[in-house]
């Protein structure tokens, strides 16, 4: 392909992308669904088409994906949750990649257990890219984004991991369940170990480098570095990135300075908008080439071996999540261990199980994304002996449909399940903590003050110090009148005050007057460019700490 031509698709799909976005904003469909479909419709038009290297999505792509989400994600509520978590990154993909590979040695005609469970392992872990950006958008509880995205970081290890192992048996290289459990073992603790150790080998890079650009190169080269170094060892890579994204993610408060974070934040944004965009592009952009594979199989063994594989992604994830949370209060019980939730919680962890809606919804956030395909189109073409591989193209279709069926389908109706179900987070009740926290915030900063005040110091500082404290002072009054307004909040939602939405709609038409007057100053000569954008910065941090409505 010509540079012209690479260089033509990059920008549509950059288009595209921002086209379907634009769409999704308004009409609340999920982009992944939508951009899924588009790049169906642009498979089949005439032109160039691009086809999945599995090779690069394992290697260029999904580090810096897993890395965004790791770096948003919640460590302490992961930890929290571990127990659900685990059930449904590690022992939920074992069973989905053991129930498909039975199914298939008993159901479709040739078809081999190691094949099957192949298959079974690149369906089994849930992309919950979708899933997250649809609930972020309407709502979700806080723990139930957490089980979503901790899920969707640790199971792709798992998943990879499972189809090694079944590859090389159905290669002929054979299989030992006791060897098997041992390398899934190895490799999850050295990806858990290159992960950690990668983490605070950046701390000090990033103490040495502080500012901004330095930072930022650091940031997008160790998702990489964590990834190369984990293969090398041939440990997990995939749960190497995640253990770096996770550590740093909880640590930057204190390990980056405020205008890295901004920086880094931003960077990382635009990274994940334009590799998801991409991603579910290519997704789409496959079928035809999984379709023209299938004419060897007659229509019954397609048709058995697409139902296998749908059923067991749709209908098994339910009924694990039902059983799991119904086990008896027995099995919970660690050993040792101390029922800190009552009847109704978690002794592990202290949680409350998951409701009925809640297993609903979190039934429904496992739609599958790139990861299952980059780790279908894996597969060898032969075996040991020259032969081909066994019902490779068979495999190919049957999780491309896994893929769709959940991408598309769930992925469509996921956003009317929630808003049935009714299952949204307290919005008042998280207002509430982060109005608590800024007050306690403050009241340290007025602590301080008052320390500084008592020691010895000039007039000049003794003038500094009031002027701080008179202002610190009115923001906390201003904390605790609207946290009195949020006790006082019914049904969840943030009450309104008059004066506030007043203050934010003339803040931001100062904000904007002030904008207009640097511009003129620029324009008329009388501000160099450079001052302007120096300027422009200051108004722009000021505008990113009011809240988003007007």
């Amino acid at each position: 392909m010509h540079v012209e031509t690479l260089l033509l698709l990059v920008l549509g799909a950059v288009a595209i992308i921002v086209a379907v976005r634009w769409v999704a904003d308004r009409s609340g469909l999920p982009a992944a669904a939508l951009l899924t479909l588009t790049g169906i419709a642009y498979a089949y038009l005439p032109g160039p088409n691009i086809e999945l290297d599995p090779e690069l999505v394992l290697t260029l792509v999904l580090p810096p994906l897993l890395y965004s989400a790791a770096l948003d994600s919640s460590l302490t509520a992961i930890r929290r949750n571990l127990r659900t978590v685990v059930s449904l990154s590690v022992l939920l993909v074992l069973a989905t990649a053991m129930a498909i590979g039975v199914g298939f040695a008993l159901f479709v005609a040739g078809a081999t257990l190691a094949a099957g469970i192949a298959l079974g392992a690149a369906v089994a872990p849930p992309d919950p890219v979708a899933a997250l950006a649809v609930g972020r958008k309407v709502g979700l509880p806080p723990r139930m984004i957490t089980l979503i995205q901790g899920e969707g970081l640790l199971n792709d290890a798992t998943a990879l991991t499972i189809l090694s192992v079944a590859v090389a048996a159905a290669r002929g290289d054979g299989f030992s369940t006791p060897a098997a459990v041992g390398q899934f073992l190895v490799v999850a603790a050295g990806g858990v170990a290159v992960g950690v150790f990668v983490a605070y080998a950046v701390r000090p890079l990033r103490r040495l480098r502080r500012d901004p650009l330095s930072s930022n190169a650091i940031s997008l080269a160790t998702p990489f570095v964590a990834y190369l170094l984990a293969e090398t060892v041939h440990v997990s890579g995939v749960l190497a990135v995640v253990v770096a994204g996770l550590v740093i993610g909880h640590n930057n408060p204190s390990w980056a300075s405020g205008a890295s974070r901004l920086q880094t934040e931003a960077v990382w944004r635009l990274v994940a908008f334009l590799l998801e965009g991409i991603v579910f592009l290519l997704i789409g952009q496959q079928l035809p080439a999984v379709i023209r594979g299938l004419g060897e199989y007659s229509t019954g063994t397609v048709v058995t071996a697409s139902l296998i594989t749908v059923g067991v992604v749709l209908l098994l994830r339910p009924l694990w999540l039902w059983l799991t949370e119904h086990l008896p209060q027995s099995l919970h019980t660690r050993l040792g261990g101390e029922d800190v939730a009552g009847d109704d919680g978690d002794p592990w962890t202290g949680l409350t199980r998951l409701s009925g809606r809640e297993i609903v919804v979190l039934s429904w956030a496992g739609t599958r994304g790139v990861i299952s395909l980059a780790a279908i189109f894996t597969l060898p073409l032969t075996t040991e002996s020259g032969a081909p591989f066994p019902d490779r193209d068979l495999l190919l279709f049957c999780a491309f449909l896994a893929v769709l069926a959940t991408l598309v389908g769930q992925g469509l109706t996921f956003a009317p399940l929630v808003r049935a179900l009714d299952l949204r987070a307290d919005e008042a009740d998280q207002a509430r903590l982060r109005n608590e926290a800024r007050a306690a915030s403050v009241e340290a900063g007025l602590r301080r003050l008052t320390e500084l005040a008592d020691e010895q110091h000039d007039d000049v500082d003794d003038e500094a110090i009031e002027v701080i404290r008179s202002q610190l002072q009115g923001r906390l009054d201003r904390y605790r009148r609207r946290l009195d307004m949020l006790q006082g909040a019914e049904g969840g939602e943030v009450p309104l005050s008059p004066q506030y939405e007043a203050a934010l709609r003339v803040r931001k038409a100062v904000l904007t007057a002030q904008r207009e007057e640097l511009l003129h100053w620029r324009d008329v000569g009388r501000l160099p460019d450079e001052g302007l954008r120096r300027l422009e910065r200051e108004l722009d941090h000021e505008e990113g700490r009011l809240p988003a409505r007007s």
